[in-house]
């Protein structure tokens, strides 16, 4: 009987993790999840079938922490993590002039150093079980094309990308697989957020009113298990950032024009 494969997943208490989480289980997968939110990640525990399963507080700005979560898992997991999935981030949104240096910080802490510290950190494990392992980045459609109003959220996911492509280049030879996934709107908490301190508008009115389809979360599962079990680079899901990433393509231009005349900076 073949052994049982692991997934190792941050951002686990909620949205794209949970339902990641869920999706893996399914299948047969022992999950492990991660995040700050210890009752949401009991509460996606709580989902999952079977006793093949493990969770583990985690702040992903924590380097050291990151050691000692994954160590924790693969132990739990009968000594093998054959994927890291890079999901944890946080929303950001504003005018660049009006956000606060500390707002400025949570969001590279958290959406790119998080990244990079776990992919350094999942490097030795994902040795272990390549060829067939994989590291999965959650970047974003913001990570496609710069929107007014969202220049640090947007150089994060920008950052997944490039964290992407570089390492996908440093580990071939290895045999581990590395690719990014890039959501359009999903339909999780972080819409319910207002993107930054000085707005009371929440995000998910303005993806609404600017005609923007919100994304089933599964969808975003869904690509997850596509990238682990693929060979493609990017993941783009949702129509939004499928149209986005072909028009950035072919048509910059028109992009760029329209990004200028379309989009007003959170918070105003």
């Amino acid at each position: 009987m073949a052994e049982r494969r692991c997934i190792f997943i941050t951002g686990g208490a909620s949205g794209i993790g949970r339902a990641t989480a869920r999706l893996f289980a399914e299948r047969g997968w022992f999950v492990a999840i991660a995040d700050v939110n210890v009752p949401g990640m009991e509460d996606t525990l709580g989902l999952l079938d079977g006793g093949f399963k493990y969770m583990h507080r985690l702040d992903v700005r924590d380097r050291a922490a990151w050691d000692d979560a994954l160590q924790a898992a693969w132990t739990a997991a009968g000594q093998r993590i054959d994927v890291v999935v890079n999901n944890a981030g946080v929303g950001a949104g504003g005018s660049l002039s009006e956000m606060a240096p500390d707002e400025i910080d949570r969001c590279l802490d958290i959406n790119l150093k998080g990244v990079l510290y776990g992919a350094q950190a999942a490097y030795p494990y994902l040795q272990k079980t390549a060829p067939g392992s994989a590291l999965i980045n959650m970047a974003s459609a913001a990570g496609i094309a710069g929107s007014g109003g969202m220049s640090v959220y947007c150089a994060t996911k920008f950052g997944v990308r490039a964290v992407s492509e570089s390492l996908d280049a440093e580990w071939a030879a290895e045999g581990i697989t590395v690719a990014s996934i890039c959501p359009s709107f999903i339909e999780t908490p972080l819409l319910d957020g207002t993107g930054n301190r000085n707005s009371n508008e929440p995000i998910r009115e303005r993806v609404r009113a600017a005609g923007l389809e919100i994304t089933p979360v599964e969808e975003v599962a869904k690509a997850v298990w596509d990238a682990v079990h693929g060979d493609k680079l990017d993941y783009f899901v949702g129509k939004t950032s499928k149209r986005m990433a072909f028009a950035k393509r072919w048509m910059p231009g028109k992009v760029r024009k329209q990004l200028r005349n379309s989009v007003r900076p959170l918070g105003r």
